[in-house]
């Protein structure tokens, strides 16, 4: 049973039909229909965590302002009905898709030779993509992980919210029919089809592996053993180059604040103030979606996930709210093997000879009549995870030795379970109780505050459990190198000694156990923007960890020290600003300033060096560049990337310029120190040629695409939504600017898009009575199909730094949608 009631929305053509939502009054039978069904919800008694599963599902989903639903169910099952319907209504082709891909089916319909970045991993071709997948459904790894009792498996309220979640999605489909979709980009696709609670988790499964295997699926999927003794030949279809270190994607694309001010640091009348500023893609499936989910008397959450993910992984409740940033451990190791001369798919470990396994993965490939192929290829592994041909940036041959990689997120199944547990917290002590319980959290820190007045930071995740010691004596010749760069160790798996240990707290083996990972729990505030947990809080360094957790005493991003210093100025009331302490309002004043922390430390020199070159000529790459217009821009600017400033385009473009010079010793006039991380380094080294000549060639790029040294930066960096350009604030992460955006930056032409930054955003402060006080905004807007009335609203929002007011009670929606089942 549906019933909709509800207003028309029209097709958006201003800027100002952008932002504004719909209209408010609503129809009073939608009220007394919603009121009804509540009130029948908080009648229900709570079902109990082992109760078994009632049969067929009921919700209300109500949208409330710029399409934000308002979920209510009696039972978990209900919740994940509502949930799936209410996101695959916003994003079906995006979620369709990422069903697609970890099926392991996208050659059926895609040119299975073309390069995919599909969200869950990069490949040089679909069919690799699909053959990474096909190898986890032969062996039945997801599967495996869900029979699985909790907290190893999931729990019996995940599962009946990804039993519900699955059964609305399809309600979805059913209901609007796959020649009916809205949105063009799926519109009668024969691949979008119905999916079942196992494709929820295999899809779940594949994101917490994104940022380890998910990073080297070509590697993974065309490593063979040498024939006849022989070296290896170069990987096939896609070889690896050689030379180089890795970094693995994911990480190096993703970021976040977290800032969480606990009592000590807010302003009268305020107990606690969070933010949370993930910085992920603008496109593809790895987009938030926002929700508020709601089981009268037991569950109360409000928040975001990402696509595919039944629940909230960034949000509040009425006691907490927490965030999480990338963090910097790395999730995966890899070994190193000596080859048995005897029979290249064996190994040794002390001298013993052992058999590699191995899996003929075939995958079903559309050829250019149409008709399906079958192709197939044989994966190989070991006890110390499976074979790998390269890494990117660097072919591992497989010869005399063989490399191997361990994922320690390849058997949690454990995520769902801690950020349902996240989201009934009562207060930072819970969340830490939680992420220790269940240690399913991938490649993230958690940053939360509570009603108490505690600011907390835990970096309690899947880490290798890989000691000092172990690195000291175990490390490989390339592994020296690897960890050296990226935290990436590399040990010789030729001695059992050298397998990662396990502890006796940890769920998995190979895993650091909770007892070993940085927290900090303070009453001022604590801090992270991507860096090691050093510097959460300066009055309290957090040392004395495995160095795989992090390096202390190095230099910290720009950005953590921006948060740093930001923050404590505004405790203090050193910032120039009424009064000391923080508020929601105060917090979302800090991020929008758009203030660059690098031209605090360098724009001084740098004007210094524009107006010191002789008759305004710069050295540049391509000769003399006439710089004095940059020198009267530079001097006026006011070191923010708000869209009115002047001269930011130039300084984001001289940053990045000199970000790519290879310049002897560094470019700073004052270098790190470790005794003032927070300040160092700083000032420009002006002698140096390479950074007059990185100045020039910025003054260069602007001239080539005709933007004026002084041009304001909206002018020059935006979006276009459906014919509306809509100008952005923020910088890339190098200028140090918390609020970040990433434009991509074409010869000749300027910015032409962003492509990442600044995502799902929360402020919320905790008062010393009443409810939080919560303002959100989804940069991207809560649909990708561009015929939603919620494609751009939120984004037009972000444009004129305008924020969601999102009381914990949510206001009257527009469509109020009573579903049964």
């Amino acid at each position: 049973m549906l019933h909709r009631r509800g207003v028309g929305r029209g097709r958006l053509k201003e800027v100002s039909e952008l932002t504004r939502p719909l209209p408010t009054p609503v129809r009073r039978a939608a009220v007394a229909a919603l009121a009804a069904v509540t009130a029948v919800l908080s009648l229900t008694p709570p079902p109990s965590a082992t109760a078994a599963p009632q049969r067929g599902f009921h919700s209300v989903v109500r949208d409330t302002e710029y399409g934000i639903p308002h979920i209510v169910a009696a039972d978990f099952g209900g919740l994940g009905y509502g949930y799936g319907y209410a996101a695959a209504k916003d994003n079906i082709c995006l979620l369709a898709d990422g069903y697609l891909t970890v099926d392991g089916q996208r050659s059926q319909f895609h040119d299975s030779r073309a390069a995919v970045d599909t969200g869950f991993g990069r490949a040089s071709s679909t069919l690799n993509s699909d053959i990474y997948f096909q190898d986890l459904k032969d062996r039945r790894v997801v599967e495996d992980l869900v029979r699985r009792p909790a907290p190893l498996g999931p729990t019996h309220e995940v599962r009946d919210m990804v039993r519900g979640y699955a059964a609305g999605y399809n309600r979805y489909l059913r209901d609007t029919g796959v020649a009916n979709i809205g949105d063009p980009a799926c519109r009668g696709a024969e691949w979008v089809r119905p999916i079942t609670e196992l494709d929820v988790y295999r899809y779940v499964h594949a994101f917490t592996i994104s940022a380890g295997t998910g990073s080297v699926i070509d590697g993974l999927t065309t490593a063979q053993p040498p024939e006849s003794g022989l070296p290896a030949p170069a990987a096939s279809p896609a070889p690896v180059p050689a030379g180089g270190v890795w970094s693995p994607e994911t990480r190096a694309e993703l970021g976040s604040n977290g800032i969480a001010i606990g009592r000590d640091g807010t302003g009268k009348g305020v107990r606690s103030v969070l933010l949370g500023n993930p910085h992920y893609p603008w496109q593809g499936v790895r987009r938030f979606w926002q929700s508020h989910l709601s089981i009268p008397g037991r569950f109360d959450v409000a928040g975001a996930g990402l696509l595919g993910f039944p629940g909230v992984m960034i949000g509040h409740n009425q006691n907490m709210a927490w965030s999480h940033t990338v963090a910097t451990p790395t999730t995966i190791g890899l070994f190193e093997l000596p080859v048995d001369h005897a029979n290249p798919t064996r190994y040794l470990v002390d001298g013993a000879s052992e058999a590699m396994t191995s899996n003929r993965v075939t995958v079903q490939v559309r050829q250019a009549d149409g008709t399906m192929s079958p192709v197939s290829r044989t994966l190989w592994s070991t006890r110390f995870g499976p074979v790998l041909a390269g890494v990117p940036g660097r072919s591992l041959p497989w010869a005399s030795t063989v490399h191997t990689i361990r994922d320690a997120n390849v058997a949690n199944m454990r995520a769902l379970n801690t950020w349902f547990e996240l989201g009934g917290a009562r207060n930072t002590a819970e969340v830490d109780k939680a992420l220790s319980r269940n240690q399913g959290i991938p490649w993230l820190n958690t940053i939360a505050t509570d009603r108490d007045g505690h600011a907390y930071f835990g970096d309690i995740q899947a880490v290798p459990n890989v000691s000092d010691e172990r690195l000291a004596s175990c490390s490989t010749a390339l592994g020296r190198k690897m960890f050296a760069a990226n935290g990436i160790p590399v040990l010789d798996g030729g001695r059992a000694e050298c397998g990662w240990a396990t502890d006796a707290d940890a769920l998995e083996p190979g895993l650091m156990g909770p007892a070993q990972l940085p927290r900090l729990t303070r009453t001022d505030f604590v801090t992270n923007a991507n860096d090691s947990a050093w510097l959460t809080n300066p009055a309290a360094p957090l040392v004395g960890f495995p160095t795989i957790l992090g390096a202390s005493g190095t230099p910290r991003s720009a950005r953590t020290q921006e948060s740093i210093v930001a923050v404590q100025r505004r405790i203090t009331g050193a910032d120039g600003l009424p009064g000391r302490g923080f508020s929601g309002k105060f917090m979302r004043g800090l991020l929008f300033s758009d203030h660059s922390r690098v031209a605090e430390l360098t724009a001084a020199d740098a004007i210094t060096m524009c107006t010191a070159f002789p008759d305004g000529m710069a050295p540049g790459s391509a000769g003399p560049e006439k710089v004095s217009a940059a020198c009267a821009a530079l001097a006026s600017w006011d070191h923010t990337f708000r869209t009115d400033s002047r001269g930011s385009l130039l300084y984001a473009r001289f940053v990045q310029r000199l970000g790519g010079a290879a310049v002897p010793g560094g470019p700073w006039a004052e270098p790190f120190n470790a005794a003032d991380p927070v300040n160092t380094p700083r000032g420009l080294a002006l002698a140096k040629v390479e950074v007059q000549r990185a100045f020039a060639d910025a003054v260069a790029d602007l001239r080539q695409a005709g933007i004026a040294a002084d041009a304001p930066l909206g002018d020059h960096q935006s979006v276009t939504r459906r014919g509306v350009v809509l100008p952005m604030h923020g910088a890339p992460h190098s200028l140090g600017v918390l609020n970040v955006v990433s434009p991509v930056w074409k010869p000749g032409a300027g910015n032409v898009d962003i492509m990442q930054g600044s995502s799902f955003i929360q402020t919320v402060e905790f008062p010393e009575s009443g409810g939080p006080r919560t303002q959100t905004l989804l940069t991207y807007s809560q649909s990708a199909d561009q015929t939603s009335a919620h494609f751009a609203d939120q984004t037009a929002l972000f444009s004129a730094s305008r924020w969601v007011p999102a009381g914990f009670s949510a206001s009257t929606g527009q469509h109020v949608s009573v579903l049964s089942e």
